[in-house]
């Protein structure tokens, strides 16, 4: 037994000489395997998840010798992202998608923190977008796109270019025909649109969390009671109905609606469903007290945000600066039809020759930032539930507008 190890041994010897005596190839040089594994969670629009599969793909073959990563996609709405992030910052999202307007109150909390390299972000969005995610000059996320706004769609194969000019005629043409034109009054964002262009005025106050609103003023050129029966007037046709965003997508694609207020993330659905015939221009005017009055619009973008309590904070910035690059807003736009804040990607020949694009710069010249506190949304959704409904209860406008008002005002 001995002699057999020996022996064993001996020829193991001379094979590993053997070997010593050849000219030994170099090995070929090989990167070191990343060492860390980088978990990251992202909240998103859960229309979003195909396109953010792509970017994430995207983003790990970039900084596949850098780090092995784990990113999990949740989706989570942008208008709700600040309640859902604050209910448990420290476990909440590293990199989150959210309405511009929750930028101050995400700052005030601590969940986000100063953008390190700002100018830079700055040269390459455009002024709108760069303003709709600071805080007093300090850039606090990444603008992700610059068209949360809204504007009219309208099928060509009903309306002239003249028709669109005014709400009131497109409704006298939607009943004519049995259809509809739609706009969802149960939604307060759409409904500043009759009172933005009055000279009546909602806001926020300086300690940036409180409203101050005038829409119930009694002795201004235009009262606010002006407005409610302006309002009555339209929803009192049968070729209007206050309808929800994906209802009246469902409208356009069965053919019952011909027109609407919407955003540009629908216009890919709509030119699938009209094609040619789809139209895409500035809200009309409305009849109110005896003239035509602009309808005015809320506007906005979608930011990207890093939480300032993220574990993996250096990667979550990397990922945000991703998401948010020329090339990926590029592709949103592709994809989903959203207008890019990136001011190469919105200069390109199809930003540029979008219809929804083109109706939304259009509508900008009628708009302003969304900056209200939380308690305007639900008194207005009420007061224009009532409107859409004809006043079912019988109150005087007066009271309703004067309950709207106290219920937005409410500290």
């Amino acid at each position: 037994m001995k002699k057999s190890v020996l022996y064993l041994f001996m020829a193991a010897a001379s094979l590993f000489l053997c070997t010593g005596c050849k000219k030994q190839e170099p090995l070929p040089a090989q990167s070191p395997a990343p060492s860390s594994v980088i978990s990251l969670t992202v909240w998103g629009g859960e229309d979003d998840e195909a396109l953010l599969a792509e970017i994430f793909s995207s983003f790990q073959s970039n900084y596949a010798d850098q780090a092995t990563f784990q990113i999990h996609y949740q989706p989570q709405s942008e208008s709700s992202c600040k309640d859902a992030l604050l209910a448990n910052l420290e476990e909440g999202a590293d990199v989150f998608a959210f309405a511009d307007d929750q930028v101050a109150a995400l700052a005030a909390a601590g969940a986000l923190e100063p953008i390190e390299n700002q100018e830079t972000i700055r040269a390459a969005n455009l002024s709108a977008s760069v303003e709709a995610a600071s805080v007093d000059n300090t850039l606090y996320a990444y603008p992700l796109t610059a068209d949360n706004g809204y504007f009219l769609y309208y099928n060509k194969a009903y309306f002239s270019e003249n028709d669109i000019q005014s709400l009131n005629r497109m409704v006298e043409i939607a009943a004519e025909r049995e259809k509809l034109v739609t706009m969802d009054w149960t939604s307060a964002w759409y409904v500043y649109a009759f009172f933005g262009n009055t000279g009546l005025e909602v806001g926020l106050n300086a300690d940036g969390i409180t409203n101050y609103c005038t829409w119930n003023q009694t002795d201004s050129p235009i009262r606010g009671i002006d407005v409610a029966r302006a309002m009555l007037e339209i929803s009192s046709s049968p070729g209007f109905a206050s309808k929800t965003d994906t209802e009246f997508l469902a409208g356009v694609q069965d053919g019952t609606v011909i027109a609407g207020v919407s955003g540009a993330w629908n216009g890919i659905a709509i030119e699938k469903a009209w094609g040619k015939n789809m139209g895409a221009a500035k809200l009309p005017t409305y009849n109110c007290k005896n003239q035509q009055l602009q309808m005015a619009s809320f506007s906005g973008c979608k930011l990207i945000g890093v939480n300032a309590y993220s574990k993996n904070k250096d990667w979550a910035v990397k990922l945000a600066e991703w998401i948010s690059n020329e090339r990926n807003q590029t592709l949103r736009f592709e994809q989903r039809g959203q207008g890019p804040s990136n001011i190469s990607a919105a200069n390109s020949p199809a930003v540029q020759e979008s219809p929804a694009i083109t109706a939304l710069l259009a509508q900008s010249e009628f708009s302003q930032l969304q900056r209200v506190g939380g308690k305007f949304w639900d008194p207005v959704t009420a007061f224009a539930t009532s409107m859409a409904e004809q006043n079912p209860s019988g109150t005087s406008l007066q009271e309703q507008l004067d309950r709207m008002v106290e219920g937005v005002t409410a500290r």
